[in-house]
């Protein structure tokens, strides 16, 4: 059983991603038919592989519930952002991201060290979860060597723009709830050269959208089937044009702009780069490595603007929140 309210409240924040997974998942086998499945390159056996992901989901919902006890949340309504097929398995993706990632940040703050060890044994499968959409989308599979792991807050911020209502009695989560940043220029992997990614082409607003799949057949990579522009479903690819690149320049937001969900109390940034057009700013993806050979940022990651340059570690990522001016995803690598 969980031993304070830290342990309730970050569990409960689990099984709200249990909950939406197990949803999505189900959701996305209803609204797609096989012949759907089958233009976007995938199987029946490969509907078969995400009904038996979405049953996993079932019990990891249980197991986090039994930990609760009366206190465990209701599953709420969900807002699902795509349209076909591999948009579907984009959003899962990224959102298969942030539910790994925003566990890992805080089981190793966990008063009860049991309630951790079991969480565990279900993050091990979500990985898995992650690497398998990814292939399904045409990815390659593990483009990072180390998972990152998130405060709840930045957890509770990209999944809460996805749920329409909830019971009414739920338990209130205490997560802070950030002003949402938005990837202007965002990679879109359904392209045979992402580097032409159109300004916003994705499918919304939430930083989580998937990107737009429904571009020109001609510049799309998905049935395409030269060696290094193919997107179809494989174990891996070799892509020789990568969604993103080291010292790639990333359009976002004004900063008045980027205030359109959540809240914050951080000041304006101190070193935004402005773009001519005002209203926008920049930045560039890190062209550093902190191993050699592994890119300093890779996969589906975590950005930030700030209002201060603080020195943190992967432990104590919480010492940012009170200067996070928006929060957002960024598809790289």
């Amino acid at each position: 059983m969980a031993q304070s309210d830290y342990d309730c409240q970050s569990v409960a924040l689990c099984v709200h991603q249990e909950y939406i997974e197990l949803g999505l998942f189900h959701y996305g086998l209803e609204v797609f038919s096989e012949q759907d499945f089958l233009d976007a390159g995938l199987t029946v056996e490969d509907r078969r592989l995400i009904e038996y992901v979405a049953i996993q989901e079932a019990g990891h919902a249980t197991l986090l519930s039994n930990m609760l006890g009366e206190s465990t949340p209701r599953q709420c309504t969900y807002s699902y952002p795509f349209k076909t097929v591999r948009e579907f398995l984009n959003f899962n993706v990224k959102l298969t991201r942030w539910g790994e990632s925003g566990t890992w940040g805080w089981l190793r703050h966990l008063n009860s060290k049991e309630v951790a060890t079991m969480v565990v044994k279900a993050e091990a499968i979500e990985a898995r979860q992650q690497a398998t959409f990814r292939q399904l989308l045409g990815l390659h599979p593990m483009p990072i060597w180390f998972a990152p792991g998130i405060p709840q807050s930045w957890h509770w911020t990209l999944l809460v723009q996805y749920i329409s209502s909830c019971p009414e009695n739920n338990i209130r989560l205490v997560w802070q709830n950030f002003p949402n940043l938005y990837v202007v220029n965002q990679a879109n992997p359904n392209r045979i050269d992402p580097n032409s990614t159109e300004a916003r082409e994705v499918v919304g607003s939430r930083t989580g959208d998937p990107s737009d799949s429904r571009i020109p057949e001609a510049e799309s990579c998905t049935h395409n089937n030269v060696t290094g522009y193919n997107c179809g479903p494989a174990i891996t690819r070799d892509k020789y044009d990568p969604l993103t690149f080291p010292g790639a320049k990333s359009s976002l937001p004004g900063t008045s702009q980027a205030v359109l969900w959540g809240r914050t109390t951080a000041m304006s940034p101190q070193r935004w780069r402005v773009s001519p057009r005002q209203n926008q700013g920049y930045t560039y993806q890190p062209a550093s490595e902190v191993f050699e050979t592994d890119p300093a940022l890779n996969g589906t990651a975590f950005i930030a603007i700030t209002d201060t340059d603080l020195f943190v570690t992967p432990y104590n990522l919480t010492m940012l929140n009170p200067h996070i001016r928006a929060l957002g995803l960024y598809q790289a690598g």
